[in-house]
C-alpha cells in the first residue's frame, strides 16, 4: 500500500508537477512573483477557481488510479485494472482535463500569452499521446472491456 502511495507521489511530481508546475514557472520567470504583490483582479479569482478545480480533478483521478486501478498515472507504471468510475464515467481523460484547467487557470491568472501558447502545445501533445500511444495500449491491455468503454464514454467531454 505505502509503496503504491510513494509511486503515485513520485509520478505526480514528475509528470503533472513538471507540465503544470515547473515548466509554467520557467516560462513566467520572475515577473510571476510581482503578480502576488498587487491586489487580485476579478479575472484572477476566476483563474484561481479554475486552477483549484483542476488540482481537485487531478488528485481525484490519481486516487482512483491507485484505489480502483491498483497503479499510477504514469505509462511507466500503469493501472492493473481499467478505471471507469468516478469522473471516468463522464470522460475517458479527466486527468488531462484537470491538467489543462490548471494550465488555463495559470495563463488567465498571469495574463500570459506564452502560457496560452504552452497550454495549446500541451493539449496537442496530450491528444497525440492519447491517440497514438495510450488508447492502443489500453485496447491491448483490457481488450473487450476497453472497447465497450470507448463506445460508452467520450474522449474529452
Amino acid at each position: 500500500m505505502w509503496l503504491l502511495v510513494l509511486r503515485n507521489l513520485f509520478f505526480t511530481i514528475l509528470q503533472p508537477g513538471m507540465v503544470a508546475g515547473l515548466i509554467p514557472y520557467w516560462i513566467l520567470g520572475s515577473p510571476s512573483i510581482a503578480t502576488f504583490k498587487n491586489s487580485l483582479r476579478s479575472f484572477q479569482y476566476i483563474a484561481l477557481f479554475m486552477f483549484a478545480a483542476g488540482v481537485a480533478i487531478l488528485l481525484h483521478c490519481i486516487g482512483m488510479f491507485a484505489v480502483k486501478g491498483k497503479g499510477t498515472l504514469s505509462p511507466a507504471d500503469p493501472t492493473k485494472k481499467l478505471v471507469v468510475s468516478g469522473l471516468y464515467k463522464f470522460s475517458r481523460n479527466p486527468m488531462y482535463i484537470g491538467v489543462m484547467m490548471i494550465l488555463i487557470g495559470e495563463a488567465i491568472f498571469f495574463s500570459s500569452g506564452n502560457l496560452w501558447i504552452y497550454a495549446a502545445m500541451v493539449f496537442i501533445a496530450f491528444n497525440l499521446f492519447i491517440v497514438l500511444h495510450e488508447e492502443p495500449r489500453l485496447k491491448e491491455d483490457f481488450g473487450t472491456e476497453y472497447q465497450q468503454y470507448l463506445k460508452a464514454v467520450r474522449r474529452w467531454l
